[in-house]
């Protein structure tokens, strides 16, 4: 059985590896949340099912309020654990929208994870499938014609609407034991080229139009620290991400009071400090995130704003409940 587990994380590794290898620069299509530890999912396919709650997750960005046309993002998640022929996998769904200027794009995925009891934890493989949207706005651009620096009939940049799909492809591992967990992922992974084309679907306004969306990897990693005869529990996660050309990293530390509230301070590198609130009742979440810009663009903007809400449901395996019913004598 060790032989096989071990030989089963090889061929995984060097999988991961191999995409790692062959990852070059292009777009990013990936939205940025300060509540990135609320839909590890959304990064991670692999994250799913790590408990036995189903738990849904939903959310808005608008980043760096008082500038036009800056990002604005939305994301669903959920997640499951799953018992198939006596084996427990995950299960989750995710989809995501932006839009950043005259661009926007749309990705859903389907997600599965295998799952190995490893070194007195829960080690899971984890396969996203789905495909991604990328539409371009070029019925606004608008080309100045009376100065030194532009062409008003410049064929390089599409004045119709134009709209492509292609085929996505995920991968991670994700790793939990006790209190900790972490995890490594690749999105993006086949790096998907988009054919742009009209909306109109007149042939003649098309060109050779194509956008390519870049690998991105993600390494996540934090923990639950109880503090000792307290009702307290410190969070602590962190979040880095590459596109292999760019690399940047945020760091959080949240306080947690009896399972109920929290609050948390971040700082992504060379980007924001973020402020976090959140309250859990009853299964329900509901969290808020600030962000105060520490680069130059905090002279433009007041901030970026974020909200998740979100339900988690108690799920029940065992044998006790299966095919669970009542006569309708005493009912």
């Amino acid at each position: 059985m060790t032989r096989n587990i071990s030989t089963i994380i090889s061929r995984l590794t060097i999988a991961l590896a191999m995409l790692l290898a062959a990852a070059g620069a292009s777009a990013q299509s990936d939205a940025q949340f300060s509540q990135y530890y609320q839909v590890k999912n959304y990064y991670n396919p692999a994250a799913i099912g790590t408990s036995d709650l189903l738990n849904i997750r939903g959310g808005a960005r608008l980043q760096w309020v008082g500038i036009d046309n800056a990002p604005k993002s939305f994301a669903a998640t959920a997640e499951m654990p799953l018992m198939l022929f006596k084996k427990r996998l995950g299960v989750g769904l995710l989809m995501q929208q932006e839009s950043m200027g005259l661009y926007k794009n749309l990705t859903v995925g389907a997600q599965v994870g295998y799952k190995l009891k490893l070194f007195k934890g829960e080690l899971t493989a984890g396969l996203q499938l789905g495909f991604i949207n990328e539409s371009f706005k070029g019925s606004d651009v608008v080309l100045p014609d009376d100065d030194n620096y532009h062409q008003g009939n410049d064929e390089a940049i599409p004045m119709n609407d134009l709209n492509g799909n292609a085929f996505d492809l995920g991968v991670g591992v994700f790793y939990t034991r006790g209190n900790w967990w972490g995890g490594l992922s690749l999105t993006h992974a086949t790096q998907p080229v988009i054919s742009l084309k009209a909306d109109t679907g007149d042939s003649s306004l098309e060109k050779n139009y194509e956008f390519q969306v870049g690998r991105t990897l993600y390494f996540m990693a934090g923990g639950n620290i109880p503090v000792k005869n307290t009702l307290f529990e410190v969070m602590p996660s962190i979040l880095v991400k590459s596109d292999f050309t760019f690399t940047t990293a945020e760091a959080t530390a949240r306080l947690r009071y009896n399972k109920f509230l929290t609050a948390g301070i971040g700082y992504r590198y060379n980007d924001a400090v973020t402020i976090s609130l959140g309250a859990e009742i009853k299964g329900f979440y509901l969290g808020y995130a600030y962000d105060y810009a520490t680069s130059a663009i905090a002279k433009a903007s007041s901030g970026s704003h974020e909200i998740f809400a979100g339900y988690s449901l108690k799920l029940d395996f065992s044998e006790k409940n299966k095919n669970k019913h009542k006569s309708i004598r005493i009912l």
